[in-house]
């Protein structure tokens, strides 16, 4: 499920049913907020929070500040790494470290009552089922459901309310238990989950219901940390995007069949016209500099630009690896939402070295 918007995982308990689940449960759920990724980092770094379970993802690579993080890690107590497939966040290593394999979506989860479906919520807020289609490489490997159960046996008192084995023989038990929170948006989950092309949840907005003051879609301009540059400072703006081969911030090829990238995702998009005012042309490497006065030294290099159909003084790249360019303290007011689509950012030309008698000439960029 998409979580937040859907489940109510979220760190604001405010959008959270925590009434209807102390009532279906029998327990007094926490009533404090809990930490955004900016709120994380803060806390990793001036070592407030000394440990981390994560259950999937690349979160070392995506946040922002990966110069100032990458040490700081190394300084956590505990590190938990559930995951499908290894990323770097893997590697780096906190006091006590745990890699824990798990089933992917792809996978058949076989568990008591036989092979399990999972459901997933795409991008236009429906509803879907998905089976297993391959037996898994580790005989022993554990779903996220059975390993999330196991971590609330040993961590929680016994109770009755809650079968924690028999959710994990049979998700469709998950699933009920999901309809019962949220029966208006979860009716007859089990049998519609495998509808074609899925179940909607309600939207008021898809049936253009606009729950506003003024009862019409209203529209904002963010505010930003930076002040707008003049054009004629050579300041860009960086958004960082995702492609077709990856989830997340989980990388699974190197291609983008979108935007017509093979082999690298190493690159950065620009507008025909502002490569030639550069003195750029496709296939040359440059460096991106984050443009914030705060004494912190934020680099990314060789990466190779392609011309592309994009507003004139604004860039492109991929994230998890143009993450490292946003300052912490770049985020979306409220949310706290890293900034990533909005990075000022300078571009400086590399120049490849000449290659003379007796060796290369080192040549720094300009």
């Amino acid at each position: 499920m998409q979580g937040q918007r859907t489940v109510g995982i979220s760190e604001k308990t405010k959008l959270v049913p925590l009434d209807r689940l102390a009532e279906l449960y029998g327990f007094e759920p926490p009533r404090w907020d809990g930490l955004s990724t900016v709120d994380a980092c803060e806390g990793i770094l001036n070592g407030d929070v000394r440990g981390f379970v994560s259950l999937g993802g690349n979160f070392l690579r995506a946040v922002p500040e990966q110069l100032l993080m990458e040490p700081a890690w190394s300084d956590l107590r505990l590190s938990v790494q559930i995951a499908t497939k290894l990323n770097r966040s893997h590697i780096v290593p906190g006091d006590v470290t745990y890699l824990l394999p798990c089933l992917g979506r792809i996978e058949i989860d076989e568990q008591a009552s036989g092979a399990q479906a999972v459901s997933m919520e795409d991008s236009t807020a429906c509803i879907h089922g998905s089976r297993g289609q391959r037996r898994s490489v580790a005989e022993h490997a554990r779903s996220e459901p059975a390993i999330i159960a196991g971590l609330a046996k040993a961590a929680l008192k016994p109770n009755p309310k809650i079968d924690w084995d028999a959710w994990i023989a049979d998700y469709s038990r998950v699933r009920d238990a999901i309809e019962r929170t949220y029966p208006d948006q979860f009716r007859d989950f089990n049998r519609r989950m495998f509808e074609p092309g899925g179940f909607p949840r309600p939207l008021a907005a898809r049936e253009r219901k606009w729950k506003t003051p003024n009862g019409k879609a209203n529209f904002t301009v963010p505010k930003s940390a930076f002040a707008a540059p003049p054009e004629s400072e050579g300041i860009y703006e960086l958004m960082t995007m995702r492609a077709d081969g990856q989830f997340n911030t989980t990388i699974y090829n190197e291609d983008d069949r979108f935007r017509g990238i093979r082999g690298s995702r190493y690159v950065v998009f620009m507008n025909s016209a502002d490569m030639a005012e550069e003195g750029l042309k496709q296939g040359d490497t440059v460096t991106l500099a984050t443009e914030a006065d705060d004494g912190v030294e934020r680099t990314l290099s060789e990466l190779q630009v392609v011309v592309y159909d994009i507003p004139r003084r604004s860039i492109a790249g991929y994230y998890p690896e143009c993450n490292g360019l946003i300052p912490l303290w770049h985020y979306a007011e409220g949310s706290k939402v890293p900034a990533a689509k909005s990075i000022p950012v300078r571009i400086f030309k590399e120049v490849v070295p000449e290659i003379i008698e007796g060796g290369e000439i080192p040549i720094s960029t300009t």
